[in-house]
């Protein structure tokens, strides 16, 4: 499958944020999209996600025989820099509540303890309430969300950020192994991440999104190359 984006525009007054965005995101593939805080990463996904209505373009997604739909609730899942949850529900409750309302969509041969051991979060854990979940702990129930919902497209909005070494890099295991069966958008504006944990690099700036090459990834001067892109926004 792809996610592909046509002509997709979005301005804030005369701020334009994206200028007629045209680009294709395969499934097996985790993207890294790349840029400047402020650049529109997050009105992106957020254009994605149908929470913010662009001013202009199409967005589909085109299953294997070429056919086109447009998105529905149940293709994506939003994963949020700072995690939105029900702190008065433990993180047990809150994933069965969860798994009830998303029943159809469930793997019949997992359970929920399955998750919550894929995860690595203790029994213990699982029942204290998620308001005293530290931030990685609170990271790793909205990716149990989508583990056990399954939407083709998962939008992650700087996950990694202010999380620990070994939670940071559990995530990014998890990501990896997940890749093949959907479209991973991972934005960040950490250029090591992104070569790190994505098969592709995607830059945002001036309004217009740009596929790296692979060629460009094994050039020495890489980093600056990537960074005088970036300055050109800032400095437009």
């Amino acid at each position: 499958m792809k996610l592909k984006l046509m002509s997709v525009s979005k301005d804030f007054g005369e701020k334009k944020v994206l200028k007629n965005v045209d680009f294709e995101f395969q499934q097996g593939k985790i993207y890294a999209l790349l840029g400047r805080n402020g650049a529109g990463k997050t009105t992106l996904f957020n254009i994605i996600a149908r929470e913010l209505e662009q001013d202009g373009g199409v967005i589909v997604l085109q299953e294997e025989d070429g056919q086109e739909n447009p998105l529905k609730t149940t293709d994506y899942s939003y994963m949020y820099s700072t995690p939105i949850l029900p702190e008065f529900l433990t993180g047990y409750e809150f994933i069965k509540f969860f798994w009830d309302i998303n029943r159809e969509r469930i793997d019949p041969e997992k359970t929920i303890e399955d998750y919550f051991e894929l995860i690595q979060i203790n029994e213990a854990d699982r029942h204290r309430l998620i308001k005293g979940y530290s931030h990685g702990m609170k990271n790793k129930i909205q990716m149990m969300m989508f583990l056990i919902a399954r939407p083709m497209i998962i939008l992650m909005d700087e996950p990694l950020t202010s999380l620990d070494v070994v939670v940071a890099s559990e995530i990014k295991n998890l990501i990896r192994s997940i890749r093949a069966d959907h479209i991973i958008l991972f934005s960040t504006h950490m250029l090591q991440l992104a070569m790190d944990l994505c098969d592709e690099i995607a830059v945002l700036h001036n309004g217009v999104l740009r596929l790296i090459d692979h060629e460009m990834l094994k050039d020495p001067n890489f980093e600056s190359e990537i960074v005088d892109i970036l300055k050109e926004a800032e400095d437009d």
